[in-house]
């Protein structure tokens, strides 16, 4: 029996453009000012020092700006990175430069599985202050009430079998009573490995060949359709 569903958020929740058209572009934009302007505030000088440390030695900020700008370009999922860009997109998002991209599925499929007494949870490569957010500023309003706690790099790798038993830990479910909804084949095989129920969301239609895991196009209101395809 299904007890929590646990989400992803890029291609699941959320569309991939507005994560990749909108939001690493405009964080992509804003660092040098911010991090310039912001150098001296204690939470950035953390975020800092760690990635000083991944880059070995004692870089300049000249420097760490660019490597952050490099990272981005590459697409690299590093921790320091996703929380800085976290804190971008925060004033991003009080300044109204942008709401955060939810499908109307989705935001009823959440809203009925709370309701029917499902915990719910996030599990992105984003960090969880970039997850709150989003989920925070929606044309639907304030979603962060449907959720009972976010997970991201902190807890490993999404390709990771680990990653998905860290999680079930910390919810303190069997990992059979989770239920992983992704639209990466790689993630879902590390929780179906883990021993969680899957399901693929593939919004474009176009199923995977060869695919363990249920596909559906679109979030349904009852879960059970989703794991019986």
């Amino acid at each position: 029996m299904i007890k929590a569903i646990i989400t992803d958020i890029e291609g699941t929740t959320s569309s991939l453009s507005f994560v990749k058209d909108v939001l690493f572009p405009y964080a992509r934009a804003k660092l040098p000012a911010f991090v310039e302007a912001h150098q001296q505030d204690a939470q950035l000088q953390v975020l800092l020092d760690d990635a000083a440390k991944l880059m070995g030695g004692e870089p300049d900020i000249q420097t760490l700006i660019i490597q952050f700008v490099n990272w981005i370009d590459e697409d690299k999922k590093i921790t320091p990175l996703k929380s800085l860009q976290g804190l971008i997109w925060e004033a991003g998002y009080q300044q109204g430069d942008f709401k955060g991209h939810v499908y109307a599925d989705a935001v009823e499929a959440l809203q009925a599985w709370k309701a029917q007494g499902l915990a719910l949870y996030v599990y992105s490569s984003g960090s969880v202050q970039a997850q709150k957010l989003l989920f925070a500023h929606t044309e639907y309003g304030d979603l962060t009430p449907l959720f009972s706690g976010y997970f991201d790099t902190h807890v490993g790798g999404k390709r990771e079998q680990l990653s998905y038993q860290r999680i079930a830990d910390e919810i303190a479910l069997p990992a059979d009573s989770l239920l992983f909804l992704s639209d990466i084949q790689e993630e879902l095989d590390a929780a179906k490995a883990c021993g969680y129920q899957t399901v693929c969301l593939n919004r474009d239609g176009a199923e995977l060949p060869l695919s363990a895991h249920p596909q559906v196009s679109r979030f349904t209101i009852n879960y059970t359709d989703m794991i019986s395809r």
